[in-house]
């Protein structure tokens, strides 16, 4: 059964969909982005340039590492380009799943599943906080084959998870059953550029219901702990295999994200 889209409450899917120039979204939404982009009004430069990292990361594993399978955990409002069509674009017979625990991601979701016919795409309403309803979903399992090697792609998600979640070691519960040559790509978000802006940010969000825990350079290192760290290593989103695409000037304390994508050996 679906469950119904609280609108009355600000969500953290929906600020970013709004932020960011997208459609779906309700008046609290609109209201908690006001008021964060009062507080910080490099905010959705910040969120575009998290966007195009994660949009470059898709493009590289797939142009540069092969990988043909994405596991997409937080999905949110779908936007295109979404994973599956950068995927799919580079090769017609990549497969994605996403995932999320939004009630209007799945209503949306339709949009996320209009990939390839060689392809394959699918949706699990999950919560990453149990990573065994991702891995046993058996949406995952009729998707990807887990022989072959697949990227975990974890977004600017593990700063709205708190140190009693152990956001490390759910990602790491959801990378050890991938093989060898998988790759884990996340963005996590920091305070170390821009301290005062994004504190005011995240007391806004928590103010919501929301809190934030921002990690510093090391905290973002502990994710990749025996992982093959990708060049340029760990760095801003917006200095991650940057391709001149992007129209705006970006400067560092712009952006609160550390982008990073590591190899399992």
């Amino acid at each position: 059964m679906e469950r119904d889209v609280d609108t009355g409450s600000a969500h953290s899917a929906r600020i970013y969909d709004y932020i960011i120039g997208g459609a779906d979204h309700y008046p609290a939404d609109r209201e908690a982005g006001d008021a964060m982009v009062r507080e910080w009004p490099a905010l959705p430069v910040h969120m575009r340039a998290n966007r195009d990292f994660m949009n470059r990361a898709v493009r590289h594993l797939a142009e540069k590492a092969g990988v043909r399978q994405f596991l997409d955990i937080g999905t949110g409002i779908p936007t295109s380009p979404n994973i599956h069509e950068i995927a799919q674009s580079v090769s017609p017979d990549a497969r994605v799943v996403y995932v999320d625990n939004d009630p209007l991601v799945l209503r949306l979701s339709q949009g996320l599943l209009n990939g390839t016919p060689e392809g394959r795409t699918s949706y699990i309403e999950a919560d990453m906080r149990d990573p065994a309803s991702i891995l046993e979903a058996p949406e995952l399992r009729a998707t990807l084959d887990l022989t072959r090697p697949v990227a975990l792609l974890v977004i600017a998600i593990v700063h709205f998870m708190t140190d009693e979640d152990d956001a490390v070691g759910i990602v790491r519960r959801l990378l050890d059953p991938l093989p060898s040559g998988s790759h884990l790509a996340m963005s996590i978000g920091t305070a170390e550029f821009a301290p005062d802006e994004v504190g005011r940010v995240a007391r806004e969000y928590a103010a919501r219901g929301m809190p934030m825990r921002l990690r510093t350079f090391a905290e973002a290192a502990e994710f990749f702990t025996g992982l093959e760290v990708v060049e340029p290593g760990i760095v801003q989103v917006h200095k991650w295999h940057p391709d001149g695409s992007g129209t705006e000037v970006v400067r560092d304390a712009d952006i609160a994200m550390y982008g990073v994508v590591g190899r399992k050996p």
